[in-house]
């Protein structure tokens, strides 16, 4: 169970987005009932307002229509006692980061490079302008070639081009 970098929906396989509207719908039955999804990779839900899962759902929804695909909405909108949205650039902000999108980016590739993804799919994905997450060449902590996070401080990443940490992208040391 995951939820997608809202970044990345435009470009997921029909596959991960239609498990993804499954996803949102057992998130939100699971929060209503339950009080918590119970699952390490949404947890962090629970330190969002739930109108960014409200809108995270309408996101998902909304690429469906725009594929042909179809949804009830009620099923996933009744376990929202407040229909409240914010703007879709702010959902899950401090969560669905650089770092996030990396990850979400690798899980994907790693499910292409096992056949699960098609050519087509995935060829999708690479065009994403915001995906530049390869790694970069390693200078190593003896070449002239450093980076650091201005956020959280971090030097001496010489093999990314995110810090790993709280995922800003990296800046070259002077």
């Amino acid at each position: 169970m995951r939820l997608w970098h809202k970044d990345l929906i435009k470009v997921l396989p029909k596959q991960q987005l239609l498990g993804q509207w499954r996803e949102c719908c057992l998130i939100a039955k699971s929060i209503h009932e339950k009080g918590s999804p119970n699952h390490i990779l949404v947890n962090e839900i629970m330190n969002y307002p739930l109108g960014h899962l409200f809108t995270y759902g309408l996101y998902i929804q909304a690429e469906m229509c725009r594929r042909g695909y179809t949804c009830n909405f009620n099923r996933f909108s009744k376990w929202f006692p407040s229909k409240s949205q914010i703007m879709v650039r702010n959902i899950f902000r401090g969560w669905h980061n650089d770092r996030y999108l990396v990850q979400c980016y690798y899980n994907l590739q790693e499910k292409y490079d096992r056949g699960g993804i098609s050519d087509e799919e995935w060829n999708r994905i690479e065009t994403l302008e915001k995906v530049d997450l390869y790694w970069k060449e390693e200078e190593g902590p003896t070449g002239d070639i450093s980076y650091f996070c201005p956020k959280c401080g971090v030097g001496g990443l010489y093999s990314y081009n995110y810090c790993p940490h709280c995922g800003r992208r990296l800046k070259k040391k002077k």
